[in-house]
């Protein structure tokens, strides 16, 4: 599989799932509430980022044939991860649907970290510890987020 086809839109769903889960899960959020913001994430957010990247493409002089397979790759990518946090939020209870959540988030990260780094000759650890730290970093600020949320407005 290449990877420049989805590393974006990869991505961009195993961080912004995992920071959604962590963060709203601190709100005391409702599963379809994170159903909800998953699915709004995976379909608005996604179309955006994909019309985006297809547009810079397109900037960049891409041919039409590679400007449009990278825009279907990230939103397909994306579409598929996002829906795999939704099934843990359908199927896990709450107590371990964070835990869960941030788990896969990290493997599926870590994963693409490392075929991503092998393709272009990279030292996989370092590129992986570069990456959970900014990754983390995110759900962090999510934590906090939701958190201050819970506190001053719920």
């Amino acid at each position: 599989m290449k990877t420049d086809l989805i590393s974006y839109g990869a991505t961009a769903a195993i961080v912004n799932s995992t920071a959604l889960i962590a963060g709203l899960s601190m709100t005391n959020a409702s599963k379809p509430v994170l159903i909800g913001a998953l699915l709004i994430a995976a379909i608005a957010d996604n179309l955006t980022d994909s019309l985006s990247l297809h547009i810079f493409q397109e900037s960049k002089r891409a041919t039409q044939n590679k400007a449009l397979m990278g825009t279907i790759f990230n939103f397909v990518s994306r579409l598929c991860i996002s829906l795999s946090f939704v099934l843990f939020v359908l199927f896990l209870p709450f107590p371990m649907l964070n835990s869960v959540a941030i788990a896969w988030g990290l493997f599926l990260l870590c994963s693409l970290t490392y075929k991503v780094s092998k393709d272009r000759g990279a030292k996989p650890a370092q590129e992986i510890a570069k990456h959970l730290m900014v990754a983390i970093a995110v759900v962090s600020m999510s934590v906090v987020t939701g958190n201050l949320i819970n506190h001053f407005f719920l």
